[in-house]
């Protein structure tokens, strides 16, 4: 599944608990959260780059411990097929722990198994993913497992015959999880005939004619060494880790063969909606979205922190009383939603910022209620906020990203898709101090920006849908009348 673009999707909710009187936290709210930045940063150790001949990346981060996460980001992923070969690259990802020209599949699966270590890895719309975790002294083994299925994989027409039965039935159950589902049929309307719309892992049609021909040609196209970075953090040494890269991975082309080439076109927002009438649902299931910013974009952490701002409602937890987000709070005065939750998905040339939604109502009353707080409370970011206000949100916001990054696994991937996207790695001091830096009058720029009287994507699956308004109804929700 896309668990990448999950992981981007929702910051980590907040635990809500009762809150400093506004006094107090506008007192103590400023001083203490550049406090707390500069000492949080201080304790964070380098990161080590560097570039190998063939123009492959390597990146450590040396945090102690006596574990280590590593692996191999590369910049591929559905955005890069055709429709033809739409769902390839998941495909790819299978079939890589299927044997290679010097382990089969029990080898390679009792190998990880006596290292008491974890091999992994994930596609998702703009990256492919392999990484291990495994004992301080298993890293030379590791690096040298990942190159063997990375590079030398053997795609046996027996054994893609075996996987697509396998990834036929994964299909199946991607579709019982609704919220991927919406999410899928959110990237279709939203970017209508562009890259992103393909789903991760195809059609079909596309996965029963998929070959290992057409496999093959996929490495060749794309395993090209200056879009691959092997990260690694916790009990590793950049030298050791270098050496070994130059070991394993030297010989990765630097430039794809001959006929080997793609075509990355730019992936065009446009306001459009779907609806699957499911009556036999629970409860209806959707996302609202305006275009949001590209990873690079200077304003990206400014659109995170509206993010923090909505808040998450959750019906069934009894801490929504103790909320202090305008939009929890009015969702829990007139309890017209189970779950609401904001997302912000960064792509490498446009993103998503919207809500997820859960909900089971039967009136169109109701439903005008729900949305008329959602596209209000986005709105009213477009105000300005106060500085109670922006002060909670950078917290969440600081807290959020730290969690993100707690563990050498989740520091090796921060590395390796900052690296990827930013062609840096952004330390955690610039992280919190831009986060610091924000002001009241960036939050009601960036919300302009991206909100007010802006085209809207829509997509929903499940039961009482028909009480929703159209695409043209919720486009007149992205402003309002000023007298």
């Amino acid at each position: 599944g896309d668990t990448a673009t999950l992981a981007q999707r929702f910051l980590p909710a907040l635990a809500m608990v009762p809150q400093l009187t506004r006094v107090a936290q506008r007192r103590v709210a400023r001083p203490a959260a550049r406090a707390y930045s500069s000492a949080v940063a201080a304790v964070q150790p380098p990161t080590h780059v560097a570039t190998m001949p063939n123009q492959m990346r390597v990146a450590t981060e040396s945090t102690g411990g006596d574990t280590a996460t590593l692996g191999v980001w590369i910049d591929t992923g559905s955005r890069y097929e055709s429709d033809a070969t739409n769902g390839v690259a998941h495909f790819l990802e299978h079939m890589s722990f299927k044997g290679t020209a010097k382990r089969n599949t029990r080898q390679l699966e009792m190998e990880v198994e006596n290292m008491g270590g974890h091999l992994n890895a994930y596609t998702s719309r703009e990256q492919t993913v392999y990484y291990a975790k495994v004992l301080k002294q298993d890293v030379p083994r590791a690096v040298e497992l990942l190159s063997d299925i990375l590079l030398n994989s053997t795609f046996s027409p027996a054994a893609v015959e075996n996987e697509r039965q396998v990834i036929l039935r994964e299909m199946e159950e991607v579709e019982s999880q609704i919220e991927e589902v919406v999410f899928d049929r959110l990237h279709e309307v939203a970017y209508v005939g562009t890259p992103l719309a393909r789903t991760i892992l195809g059609p079909t049609e596309n996965i029963n004619s998929i070959t290992a021909d057409d496999i093959s040609r996929y490495v060749k196209t794309h395993y090209t060494a200056p879009r691959m970075v092997l990260a690694a953090a916790g009990a590793v040494e950049h030298d050791q880790v270098l050496d070994l890269a130059s070991e394993y991975f030297g010989g990765v082309p630097t430039v794809a063969p001959a006929g080997h080439d793609y075509e990355n076109h730019a992936s065009l927002f446009c306001g459009a909606d779907v609806r699957d009438f499911k009556e036999d649902m629970p409860a209806a299931n959707f996302a609202l979205a305006f275009e949001g910013l590209k990873w690079t974009d200077p304003d990206v952490f400014t659109l995170m922190l509206c993010q923090s701002l909505l808040g998450t409602y959750d019906k069934k937890s009894s801490n929504m009383q103790y909320a202090t987000a305008p939009m929890v709070l009015a969702l829990d005065k007139y309890k017209v939603a189970e779950q609401v939750q904001p997302f912000c998905t960064c792509y490498n040339d446009t993103g998503l910022f919207g809500v997820y939604v859960t909900a089971n109502l039967d009136s169109y009353d109701d439903y005008s209620t729900l949305f008329q707080i959602l596209q209000d409370e986005m709105l009213a970011l477009t105000q300005g906020v106060s500085d109670e206000d922006l002060a909670r949100g950078k917290a969440q916001l600081k807290y959020n990203l730290l969690q993100q990054m707690d563990g050498t696994s989740p520091t090796a991937e921060e590395i390796g898709r900052q690296l990827l996207t930013f062609g840096r790695r952004m330390n955690l001091a610039e992280t919190l101090a831009r986060v610091d830096d924000i002001t009241a009058a960036d939050v009601k720029r960036v919300a302009d920006k991206v909100c007010w009287d802006q085209e809207v994507s829509f997509a929903a699956i499940g039961s009482n849908l028909k009480y929703i308004g159209d695409i043209n109804s919720l486009r007149r929700g992205t402003y309002w009348n000023r007298v």
